[in-house]
């Protein structure tokens, strides 16, 4: 699966800023809503639900929050620069400044899993890493992400 099919450019955002993990979860549910053609409060609370059963951070400053949402028509992407790292209970402790939320439809089975492997193999990539946390445009970001 490639990531530029449910991702687009006009979802990559650099310098976002959050206080908490639950600020910035909430924070990019409103922000993927009207994408997604979902509220934002049903986004964030699956968010929320996912994050009860383990923590998406996934180290090396990386998380992959991610949602199973009812009657989202397809698989929606958002990736967020940080401003400034965020503790985020991430496997190997440390802090998170690159963000990957994924939001599948509910019946999705392979497909949820398959975006999941997608951004997962792009962003432990370190060229792919590194690039993404000196990138000055969003356009650069994109491409990296999209593998162009």
């Amino acid at each position: 699966m490639e990531i530029d099919s449910f991702l687009a450019p006009e979802r990559v955002v650099l310098g976002f800023a959050a206080t908490s993990k639950a600020a910035l979860l909430a924070a990019l549910a409103r922000r993927i809503a009207p994408a997604a053609g979902v509220a934002a409060p049903v986004i964030a609370a699956a968010l929320a639900a996912r994050e009860q059963l383990g923590s998406t951070g996934l180290g090396r400053g990386f998380a992959l929050p991610h949602a199973r949402i009812a009657g989202l028509p397809r698989l929606v992407g958002l990736f967020a620069r940080l401003a400034a790292p965020l503790a985020f209970e991430a496997i190997d402790e440390a802090p998170v400044d690159l963000v990957f939320l994924l939001l599948t439809p509910a019946g999705t089975g392979g497909g949820h899993l398959a975006a999941l492997a997608a951004i997962s193999r792009r962003l432990r990539e370190e060229d792919v890493a590194a690039g993404l946390r000196a990138a000055a445009a969003v356009e650069d970001a994109y491409r990296l992400l999209a593998g162009a």
